[in-house]
C-alpha cells in the first residue's frame, strides 16, 4: 500500500470530506509538504511540526483551514518564525495514526 492510499484508508468517519475529494486533499498536502525544510519534527505521538518557506504562510493557513472544516479533530497552528512558517499538527491520542500518515506524506519523520 502507497502512503496515499495509506492515508486514505485511515480517514477516520469522524472526517466530513467527501469521499471522492480526499485524494485531492492528500495531493494538496503532499505537495504543501514537498516544500518543507526539513524533517517533521515529532514532539510526541500526537503533536507534529513542519517547517515551511514564509511565502507559503498564506497557503498553509488556507489548507489548515480547510481540514479543520471537515476533520475537527485536527487542531493546526501556522505560525511566521523569521523566515519560516511553522505548522504544527495536533490530535486527540485516538489520531494519532492518522497523524503519523499525513506526515508520512514528507517521507522523512524524526
Amino acid at each position: 500500500m502507497t502512503q496515499f492510499e495509506n492515508l486514505l484508508a485511515r480517514a477516520p468517519e469522524a472526517c466530513t470530506l467527501p469521499t471522492v475529494a480526499r485524494p485531492l486533499r492528500v495531493t494538496q498536502f503532499a505537495d504543501l509538504f514537498a516544500t518543507a525544510l526539513g524533517e517533521i519534527e515529532r514532539k510526541s505521538p500526537t503533536v507534529a511540526t513542519v517547517m515551511l518557506p514564509r511565502e507559503l504562510l498564506d497557503t498553509a493557513r488556507d489548507l489548515a483551514a480547510r481540514e479543520t472544516e471537515c476533520c475537527s479533530f485536527f487542531d493546526f497552528t501556522v505560525e511566521a518564525d523569521g523566515d519560516h512558517t511553522a505548522l504544527t499538527i495536533r490530535v486527540p491520542s485516538q489520531y494519532t495514526e492518522v497523524l503519523t500518515a499525513l506526515t508520512s506524506l514528507l517521507g522523512r519523520v524524526s
